[in-house]
């Protein structure tokens, strides 16, 4: 023990004579000995130096010596965040901070996209959203469970709206603090739920990042949950709609629209310009139940499907439906996704755990589901002007194919902020789509797309450079044998245009109008 602190001591010392040397990796313990609560506003729980290859997250090992930090921070009605801070060793920082956001209801820590990021430079954060899977059903919603966190307001505002900005500032200051200079940039970046914490971060805490990637948003996060139950209402019973079904209508779409963009390669690039109907597939007599074709039922759930949710009061819509091309996805929109997350939050913040979903009123309900849910979750405003005002960029993706998420919100609420700023808002905040690209990831229907998304470089460019993001690179499909494959994703409204050459190279396209 007195060995440990003399080392400590002189470690201490050579650090108070030299103001400007960063910590080392290995003195990760001594570092996190230094920092006081009072100074850095939260609680170092853990430390620990990581060698190089000594953890393996889902099959990916850390290529740089690091310093591992789990801290804790509170906020309001005596919760509290628990975070981890990964910083590379000093000579293999690249100056920058990254806040990675979470994915579904969180209570856990996206370490798999920490990793990722910190073999690339940056020093990583990642928190668990304020509240903890172990005691939320291990994190996943389910019919008649009891999810704590639904029931404490602090917690549920911090899920997507606040707890970004609850740990930020103590994980940047405590990054300041080893290397020794504030990093130079800030960045966020996170896909579904994490994208939703984006545009909260837009919204609610604008000057926390110089730029901010939003993947796949789920910010109509209330809206959301009811197209995912109005889509497993629509198809119970005979209106079911099996696999076989699915690929029949999507591969009859890209018959149909695949070469729109130039080039045969099994992805409808801009479903918007897809005249597709799918009646042109229901059953001719006397067939009336085929692999080829589809019964009248069938083709009626298709089209609610496409249609979305709707309020029966008015026959507005309540959020869009799902793109044609997309259809081979849709298999959890028959269910899965409703007992995730919809029923869960009916029960939990709307009625009670004894509440049936098939009763659920798609008029007064929605009311109920509006205050008591989207009031606290929801990320919509198109007023965005103070993200506008920092400087910051945003950049948001989103799938054509998601499974999750209809393509078209996105670009519906992209014409929203277009309408409050009176036009082009693209030297700040772009949209780019990916076709044929699922959640977040790679589309089971569609291995031959690349499920790389590099939104973050893109993003980086544009802050560093000042010159707008006018495309971004799309690698690593899950297709093995085409691995080298590259695509070309483009900021919306533009789509990529093949010009000629290999038609697996991003460079033979170029995006346009």
């Amino acid at each position: 023990m007195k060995v440990i602190l003399v080392i400590s001591l002189l470690a201490f010392a050579v650090h108070a004579l030299n103001n400007n040397t960063p910590w080392q990796a290995d003195e990760c313990s001594e570092f996190a000995t230094s920092l006081s609560t009072s100074d850095i506003g939260g609680s170092i729980l853990n430390s620990s130096h990581i060698p190089v290859k000594a953890v393996n997250i889902s099959g990916t090992l850390n290529i740089f010596p690091l310093c591992r930090l789990f801290g804790k921070v509170p906020y309001p009605k005596n919760n509290s965040i628990i975070f981890e801070l990964w910083l590379p060793a000093a000579d293999k920082y690249n100056g920058r901070f990254l806040v990675i956001g979470n994915g579904g209801m969180a209570g856990t820590i996206d370490e798999g996209n920490v990793i990722l990021n910190v073999n690339k430079g940056y020093a990583v954060a990642g928190s668990n959203a304020g509240h903890l899977a172990s005691l939320n059903n291990a994190g996943n919603g389910a019919p008649g469970v009891y999810l704590p966190y639904m029931h404490d307001q602090e917690q549920v505002k911090a899920w997507i709206h606040n707890s970004i900005a609850y740990f930020t500032p103590v994980a940047r200051k405590i990054t300041a603090k080893f290397y020794r200079i504030p990093p130079r940039r800030s960045y966020y970046e996170g896909c579904s739920t994490g994208g939703a914490q984006g545009f909260a971060l837009a919204q609610f805490h604008p000057h926390l990042f110089d730029g901010i990637a939003a993947g796949c948003p789920g910010n109509w996060y209330s809206h959301l949950a009811l197209s995912f139950l109005w889509n497993a209402q629509a198809t119970q019973g005979s209106n079911t709609l099996p696999q076989t079904a699915l690929d029949l209508i999507t591969q009859a779409v890209l018959a149909k629209c695949d070469t729109i963009d130039g080039v045969k390669d099994g992805v409808v690039e801009n479903p918007l310009l897809c005249s597709f109907d799918v009646s042109s597939l229901e059953c001719k007599a006397p067939v009336t139940n085929s692999s080829t074709c589809l019964t009248p039922a069938q083709v009626a759930t298709a089209q609610k499907i496409y249609t979305g949710p709707a309020d029966l009061r008015s026959n507005t819509s309540l959020y869009p439906g799902f793109s044609v091309g997309s259809e081979t996805e849709w298999a959890m929109q028959e269910g899965a996704l409703a007992n995730a997350f919809s029923i869960p939050i009916l029960q939990n913040m709307v009625f009670n755990l004894t509440f049936d979903p098939s009763a659920f009123n798609w008029g007064t309900d929605i009311d109920a589901l509006n205050e008591k849910v989207g009031t606290f979750i929801d990320e919509i405003s198109p007023d965005l002007s103070a993200l506008k005002a920092t400087g910051a960029k945003m950049l948001v993706f989103q799938s054509w194919t998601d499974p999750f998420n209809a393509a078209m919100w996105p670009i519906q609420h992209l014409r929203q902020i277009e309408d409050f700023f009176g036009g082009d808002v693209g030297d700040w905040f772009r949209l780019f789509m990916i076709p044929g690209g699922g959640h977040c990831g790679a589309a089971a229907g569609y291995p031959q797309v690349p499920a790389t998304w590099h939104a973050l470089d893109a993003l980086v460019q544009w802050v560093e450079t000042g010159r707008p993001a006018t495309e971004m690179l799309g690698t690593d499909p899950s297709d093995k044998s085409l691995l080298n494959k590259t695509s070309k994703f483009c900021p919306w409204p533009q789509t990529a245009k093949f010009k000629g050459g290999d038609p697996n190279n991003w460079y033979s396209f170029e995006c346009g109008e």
